[in-house]
């Protein structure tokens, strides 16, 4: 007998719930107005929670920035975080003195492995016309034997991941951008080496899903080892396997049934998340995720003496020249321009 195709549906909180190998995932859609002079919003702060702005007003947050928007350095140990940006801009420095800035599409994938120092802000470039920005950060877990590698970045280029683009039979658009793993015959850009994505046997799959008004479009499937979940996250009267779906809902799925998924009469737009878990006990604390208490506390203790190397950029929110475009420099001094 085939399973039920939908196991639950639930609203999208902050961050959003994920399933084993995945840690967290959070989408930030902020609508940033011109930019002043240092590249923060030419607007009052004023009732702003500076350094811990989470609440939404006038449709935009600063996050921990003081000045400018986004996350100043922090710390990260035992896991990977994959950043999408749709749109905006993203300005990357770390504490192997690697940098950059990126977005329209662009996706960073970082190990963290045994420790790294980063800051990423949202530069508010333009000074002319607003800045809008939406990203989505997600945390991937690594395996035991992963959790001390050396820390490594590596930038997928919007020019370089691959898009599937079909129409329905009724000729309404479909457009998956695959961020990690295989649909079809396309295959992502390779992960970050040390990944758990690094191995296909883990089917570890990443897709951005857009389906024009009222476009019908069928998600293969996969192993039943694999966990599942869709996040949809704009749109309207999108449908599963006839069933309607809340707007700004999760749905986990049962990967060994294909999905049928139906727009309503406004476009709709997913992520999809999925991989087979690693089943390895898990403990997160803050910007931390080992397998246990002890490596927990000896993380703290190891950055309290170490810095994970120490900062070696001269503000803790550092952004780059305005005028720069999107660019990658590595610890190793390569450089990418776009």
């Amino acid at each position: 007998m085939e399973q039920k195709s939908i196991i639950a549906i639930k609203p999208l909180g902050f961050p959003w719930e994920t399933e084993d190998p995945f840690i967290f995932c959070v989408h930030h859609r902020d609508e940033y107005p011109k930019g002043n002079a240092n590249m923060g919003p030419a607007a009052s702060l004023e009732g702003r929670n500076i350094g811990q702005d989470f609440t939404v007003k006038d449709g935009w947050r600063m996050y921990h920035g003081q000045e400018i928007p986004g996350f100043p350095y922090h710390p990260h140990r035992g896991f990977e975080t994959v950043t999408i940006v749709k749109e905006g801009l993203v300005d990357h420095t770390d504490s192997m003195g690697a940098s950059g800035r990126f977005g329209k599409g662009d996706v960073q994938w970082m190990t963290a492995g045994k420790g790294v120092l980063h800051s990423e802000m949202f530069p508010l470039v333009h000074q002319d016309k607003d800045n809008p920005m939406e990203l989505f950060q997600i945390w991937l877990n690594l395996p035991k034997a992963g959790k001390f590698v050396e820390p490594h970045f590596k930038m997928l280029w919007e020019d370089n991941i691959p898009i599937l683009k079909q129409t329905d039979g009724n000729g309404k658009s479909i457009e998956v951008n695959i961020i990690a793993g295989s649909l079809y015959d396309y295959q992502a850009p390779s992960p970050t080496p040390d990944s758990w994505a690094a191995n296909p046997k883990n089917e570890v799959s990443i897709l951005t899903i857009k389906l024009e008004a009222d476009a019908r479009w069928i998600l293969p499937k996969a192993s039943a080892e694999a966990n599942r979940n869709l996040y949809y996250y704009k749109g309207k009267g999108l449908q599963m396997e006839g069933e309607t779906i809340p707007p700004y809902h999760s749905v986990k799925v049962n990967a060994t049934n294909e999905l049928t998924l139906q727009a309503g009469d406004e476009d709709c737009y997913l992520l999809m998340l999925q991989g087979k878990p690693i089943n390895e006990p898990v403990v997160q604390y803050g910007p931390f995720v080992m397998n246990s208490e002890a490596e927990i506390r000896e993380a703290f203790q190891e950055y309290q003496r170490t810095q994970f190397g120490g900062w070696p950029w001269p503000k803790y929110e550092q952004a780059h020249d305005r005028s720069k475009g999107r660019f990658a420099v590595y610890a190793d001094g390569r450089e990418e321009t776009k």
